[in-house]
């Protein structure tokens, strides 16, 4: 197992946190993201490298790399450091051939993911059909089946409704209301009150639109500065006022990223019994 190259789609949080434990497990994990990412819990998103070219994840370093340097850079780099590249056309899968991809984007659709980009698929979310798009999906709705494992089916539908956390749900999330261009007044971390502004949205037309916050608590997530839609998520408030939890993977995300493993082992190990048993 160790050294088996992952390739993952998308560097947001839940992808993040299956790259952590895949990291952490003995796999060589690389990330491939759009130009200009819209994760919102920066602080646990190897996305960030591409804006920052490092970002440090629960102790786990990942580095912006151009696609040119794929191949020396998995010759030379250090195992337990996350490549992460500028790649949403993902022309880095024949240039880094893994074993295992996965498709962590959570667009809630599949936009052409096929089983034969690696002879293990997996994908997050709604949107895929296990045994036809990939070999696996892994569900991600908050409640009594987070982090199951269908091999045919689907997950749960997108319900739209973010998950609960000390009563706040849809409350606890930023989303823009207008669009124009979205100038932070806050930093991930800080400490806001209900109704205080966080970012300002500048529209074409130059009007300020202010986006407040709906709860108080410490501010878990927000999207670079940059152009919005309307109706994109750009930010997302903790009510539980704890730094750690701005600092450290979710509980979600540590349980999607156990079922990935769960995955990788079970179709790795059903595909070695199968060719065992032919001979």
């Amino acid at each position: 197992m160790k050294g088996t190259k992952v390739l993952i789609r998308g560097g947001g949080d839940l992808a993040s946190a299956v790259a952590l434990r895949l990291v952490n497990s003995g796999f060589r994990v690389m990330i491939a993201e759009l130009e200009k990412p819209l994760c919102v819990r920066r602080t646990v998103s190897f996305s960030e490298a591409i804006f920052s070219e490092i970002v440090v994840v629960e102790g786990i370093t990942g580095v912006r790399i151009d696609l040119r340097e794929i191949p020396e850079w998995l010759k030379q780099s250090d195992p337990e450091q996350i490549g992460v590249v500028s790649d949403p056309g993902l022309r880095s899968l024949k240039m880094i051939r893994p074993e295992i991809f996965v498709d962590g984007t959570l667009e809630k659709r599949n936009d052409g993911i096929t089983r034969d980009l690696a002879p293990i698929t997996i994908a997050l979310g709604p949107g895929f059909e296990a045994g036809v798009d990939v070999d696996a999906v892994i569900e991600t709705q908050r409640g009594h089946h987070l982090g199951r494992i269908y091999y045919q089916g689907m997950a749960i539908p997108d319900t739209g409704v973010p998950g609960i956390i000390e009563d706040y749900g849809i409350e606890r999330v930023i989303y823009a209301r207008v669009d124009g261009v979205l100038s932070g007044r806050k930093s991930i971390g800080d400490p806001v009150e209900k109704g205080e502004s966080i970012a300002e949205i500048e529209t074409a037309e130059g009007e300020i639109a202010e986006v407040p916050a709906a709860i108080s608590g410490l501010l878990r997530g927000l999207i670079p500065n940059g152009t919005v839609r309307r109706g994109l998520k750009i930010g997302d408030i903790d009510p539980r006022k704890d730094q750690e939890f701005i600092h450290t993977v979710s509980d979600k995300g540590r349980t999607v990223s156990g079922g990935v493993l769960e995955a990788i082992l079970y179709l790795k190990n059903n595909r070695q019994e199968r060719k065992e048993m032919k001979r």
